[in-house]
């Protein structure tokens, strides 16, 4: 039976199991392998940012505005709110010619530990730029200014920006656009439910487009893979992947256990849900089936070992247990 489970250990017994739903995909759309249910439904959230951005490529906001690499990886992060992250969400306001109010997101303490550390030592309260999602929601607002929309309300369902990004969503997963489920997401702005398959074949079709070199998807998993640490950030997955494996991987966490990532040399899309939300879970759930699939190297497991089999400690900084993640995919032959 094909299934995915991450147990959490405490000294000798498992304390907890987080089910998992895994799909793969390949960029013709075929489902290659799976494990609980590849049909579960669930909010996407963060993942399907590179989706989000293909407006900003295609609809002359990256040109006009001028945007670098760096700043198109921006629009696709959930960044640790670090000095180098604030200062990119800066430059493209300033290009755009708008100011942080006029950004949707609502203020958060940076993601990062360090970073957070380090404005509570400056005696500084976070602002709007060091949400997490800053970087995307400067690239809408530069979307509606480019298009001349009005920035009121461009977080909105209803509002011309989200519109275009809702079919642009819907082309890079063969859906209708009425047929998403729609929430509203941490940062205000709406998110999309859909299958856990559909997730994975929107990042199977970037990685095609990325290994065929075919604008603009190539462009945004371009800056991405060149960019990991303004895609998350220290001591962070997304940013540790595409790193350790020079970016023949391309991925990004969403929120409540959702994980995605595409293989360019593989034209696959893996896409994941822990049933229960648990972010903890998610990230060895990722590693085992990229090393179930072959994807990665010995050596790459070995440089992600924080991540695949992480820790788990106490207040006084003691190692009490830990996260070991157990996939059995099912493959189905193309």
């Amino acid at each position: 039976m094909a299934e995915a489970v991450v147990e959490v250990s405490r000294g000798n017994l498992v304390e907890s199991r987080h089910r998992v739903h895994i799909a793969v995909v390949d960029s013709g759309g075929r489902l290659r392998a799976h494990a609980g249910d590849p049909k579960f439904i669930a909010f996407a959230r963060s993942a399907i940012k590179p989706m989000q951005a293909v407006p900003v490529m295609t609809d002359g906001v990256a040109a006009q505005f001028q945007f670098t690499d760096v700043e198109i990886a921006m629009c696709c992060a959930s960044h640790s709110g670090e000095q180098r992250h604030v200062q990119a969400v800066q430059g493209m306001l300033r290009k755009v010619g708008i100011s942080e109010e006029s950004l949707a997101c609502g203020a958060h303490m940076p993601m990062g530990k360090q970073a957070a550390q380090d404005l509570a030592d400056r005696g500084l309260k976070p602002t709007r730029v060091h949400n997490n999602c800053s970087g995307k929601h400067a690239g809408m607002l530069g979307l509606a200014q480019t298009q001349g929309w009005t920035l009121a309300g461009y977080h909105e369902q209803d509002h011309p920006v989200q519109m275009r990004i809702t079919r642009e969503l819907a082309a890079w997963t063969d859906m209708e656009p009425d047929d998403f489920g729609i929430g509203i997401d941490g940062c205000g702005v709406i998110t999309f439910a859909l299958p856990v398959e559909r997730m994975a074949l929107a990042f199977a079709r970037f990685a095609k487009a990325a290994r065929t070199r075919a604008e603009p998807a190539a462009q945004i998993v371009h800056a991405m893979v060149q960019n990991p640490e303004y895609v998350a950030g220290t001591a962070r997955l997304c940013t540790e992947l595409m790193r350790v494996t020079h970016g023949r991987v391309f991925a990004k966490v969403g929120a409540e256990g959702v994980y995605c990532a595409g293989v360019p040399g593989a034209e696959l899309g893996v896409a994941l849900k822990v049933e229960d939300g648990a972010t903890r879970a998610a990230e060895p759930a990722l590693i085992a089936t990229l090393k179930a699939l072959a994807i990665l190297a010995d050596d790459e497991v070995a440089g992600l070992t924080a991540f695949a089999e992480p820790d788990v400690t106490n207040t006084r900084d003691e190692v009490v247990g830990g996260l070991r993640a157990h996939v059995r995919l099912e493959a189905h032959h193309a």
